[in-house]
């Protein structure tokens, strides 16, 4: 449920209350749904748990020197930034806005 009318929707209190673990992502429910939270070079993403071609835990995957994220399963890449998917098989990621104020926030609505 959104903390107010704008949308944003508390994940924590702040970044160190997210287990990232050795591959900088981590995976949240968020409103009930599972949702991938990942660090790279201090920035902060949000994205689907899921990769859209097999459904691989993104969560189980890693992050590459270039800041996409890597299914676990088949390797499929995605950019952090824009969610294209960088080893050209077309897929795209599913992302959402995320923003440290007072907390860390998601807008499922945004995007």
């Amino acid at each position: 449920m959104p903390d107010d009318k704008t949308g944003w929707i508390k994940v924590a209190a702040s970044p160190d209350e997210i287990n990232f673990g050795s591959n900088n992502i981590s995976e949240v429910l968020v409103g009930g749904k599972p949702v991938c939270i990942a660090r790279w070079h201090n920035t902060y993403f949000a994205f689907t748990s899921t990769c859209p071609h097999a459904g691989g835990r993104f969560a189980q995957g890693f992050i590459d020197v270039l800041g996409n994220v890597v299914c676990p399963l088949h390797r499929y890449k995605f950019c952090l930034n824009n969610g294209h998917n960088v080893s050209g098989e077309g897929y795209r990621l599913k992302r959402w806005p995320l923003k440290i104020e007072n907390g860390i926030f998601i807008n499922f609505g945004m995007l």
